[in-house]
């Protein structure tokens, strides 16, 4: 399997999609972009570990729009990008407020290729100390 300009061009897409949609607590469009079978697993420096499946993810986004949150930083600088026509892999540093603080992000993004749209599986998000 070769990977093919189209496929990261698409796979990059749907990153600044997902960006998008959860700076700006979107549900709907997170509902779509979230693989059913998600694993968020977010490690801080000092290796504590927290994991979340899709609704539990959801649900960090949906109390932040019922809190009447402000939307939330979408910079992002892409590392890397690798796919091809059934699976991708995405490394994207990120600056957001995920928790209390806003946090130094490194994303590792698995995706896949399901039902005629790319779907992220898999979230290791590392969080670095400023």
């Amino acid at each position: 399997m070769s990977q093919k300009p189209t496929y990261t061009s698409a796979v990059k897409q749907v990153i600044n999609d997902l960006i998008s949609a959860g700076t700006s607590f979107d549900i709907g469009q997170l509902e779509r972009i979230y693989h059913d079978d998600l694993q968020v697993l977010m490690i801080t420096e000092d290796g504590n570990i927290t994991e979340a499946n899709k609704d539990g993810f959801k649900a960090m986004f949906q109390s932040k729009l019922d809190a009447g949150a402000p939307a939330l930083n979408t910079w992002a600088d892409f590392n890397h990008i690798q796919a091809d026509d059934q699976n991708a892999h995405v490394l994207v540093r990120r600056k957001v407020k995920l928790m209390e603080d806003e946090q130094d992000l490194i994303l590792s993004i698995d995706l896949v290729h399901e039902d005629d749209r790319w779907q992220v599986i898999r979230e290791v998000i590392f969080v670095r100390q400023d």
